[in-house]
């Protein structure tokens, strides 16, 4: 099996698997107790936080633990909407954010807030110059995502955190899920409020995430019940989790300094190949896209059919995001990007980890001819 959707989710760490289990067996107490069980869990997760915190160079009173990627991007997005309904309901995000933040401000239009969607280029980057002239009175809040689930786009944070900084009442938030431990973003110097990750997508476990709140910000709380995380995350919190998720964060990073090379070259490998197969055109930009995902899309076939072609040789890759994969709809970010529909309906999504190998890519490209050749002659 050779696994290339490392996007949609990717496998724990041995080490962190080992973790959450001695922690769920052996320090299983809830934090809030007052006795030495609860104590001891408290710590662990103090010591998570700590953790955490340094590797994303932020204070540790900066770290909120949820549940993942979507319950951070609801919590920032909604949270500041709440708060700062009086001061204005004007909010700006892009057209190819992820369903988590599409389908908050879906939510959140429906209560009366303004929605400005910025259009983004052939390469799926926004314009700082949109984005300047999108900006009213009442907006409150800036929500863009860092690096496209989907297609791998880098949009410029550091460019759009300095033209924030002359309109000091309006929040900055940052979907950094897809960008965590492989594309590098500065929180201070890109002048972030908030800041999305998610634990299952660097190696930790599924239903933990991280969300970064600037200190000094202020946010309506969505979850009422014991005030946890600062009463800011009601409820009680996940120690095994977070204590994976500290572990899987540090590896990650380790590794990033020691194989972020490698995987650019098997991307760059892979892009060469994908490029000498005349069914195929490539979706993911050349320049500004992060050095993991590729996105392309085969002519005359469908990208589900696709992916279960190349199942048949032990080869796993995607379509659009996992979140939306099973819905068979069209990627709304390769339509923003103007790419045609029949041409978006066949997009595939290829996702690497640093676990990944160059064997690995050279055994996947000889799978998609073999797929291709085989569905051409199917559709003659």
């Amino acid at each position: 099996m050779i696994y290339f959707d490392n996007s949609a989710t990717t496998k724990p760490y041995k080490e962190v698997i080992d973790s959450f289990v001695k922690v769920s067996t052996d320090y299983f107490g809830n934090p809030s107790s007052l006795h030495g069980i609860g104590g001891q869990a408290e710590k662990l997760l103090s010591q998570a936080r700590h953790q955490v915190a340094q590797l994303l160079k932020v204070r540790a009173g900066e770290v909120y633990f949820t549940s993942g990627g979507t319950e951070s991007n609801n919590l920032a997005i909604k949270g500041t909407a709440l708060m700062y309904r009086n001061r204005g309901r004007h909010i700006i995000t892009t057209s190819v954010e992820h369903a988590s933040v599409k389908e908050t401000m879906n939510q959140l239009s429906d209560l009366g807030f303004r929605i400005t969607y910025l259009p983004v280029d052939q390469s799926g980057r926004i314009s700082l110059l949109d984005l300047e002239n999108a900006i009213c009175h009442d907006t409150i809040l800036v929500s863009i995502i860092h690096v496209n689930n989907e297609i791998g786009t880098i949009q410029p944070i550091e460019e759009i955190g300095k033209l924030l900084k002359e309109y000091p009442k309006i929040l900055f938030h940052v979907d950094h899920v897809q960008g965590i431990g492989k594309v590098p973003l500065d929180f201070f110097q890109c002048r972030l409020d908030f800041c999305s990750i998610s634990g299952h997508k660097f190696h930790g476990v599924k239903g933990t995430g991280v969300l970064y709140i600037r200190e000094g910000v202020t946010i309506s709380p969505l979850f009422s019940g014991g005030n946890q995380e600062w009463k800011q995350r009601s409820g009680t919190e996940n120690v095994a989790g977070m204590v994976a998720l500290a572990k899987a964060l540090r590896m990650t990073m380790e590794q990033s300094e020691n194989k972020l090379s490698d995987m650019a070259t098997i991307k760059n490998f892979l892009i060469k190949e994908l490029n000498s197969i005349e069914q195929i055109v490539l979706n993911t930009p050349e320049e500004h896209s992060a050095p993991h995902i590729i996105n392309f899309s085969i002519r005359g076939v469908r990208g589900e059919v696709f992916v279960h072609a190349l199942e048949e040789f032990g080869v796993y890759v995607s379509t659009t995001s996992a979140c939306s994969s099973k819905k068979q709809a069209v990627s709304h970010t390769l339509l923003a990007m103007n790419v045609p529909k029949d041409l978006a309906e066949g997009s595939i999504r290829i996702s690497l980890s640093f676990e990944n190998t160059l064997e690995e890519a050279t055994k996947v490209v000889n799978a998609l001819k073999m797929a291709v050749q085989k569905l051409s002659e199917v559709l003659k």
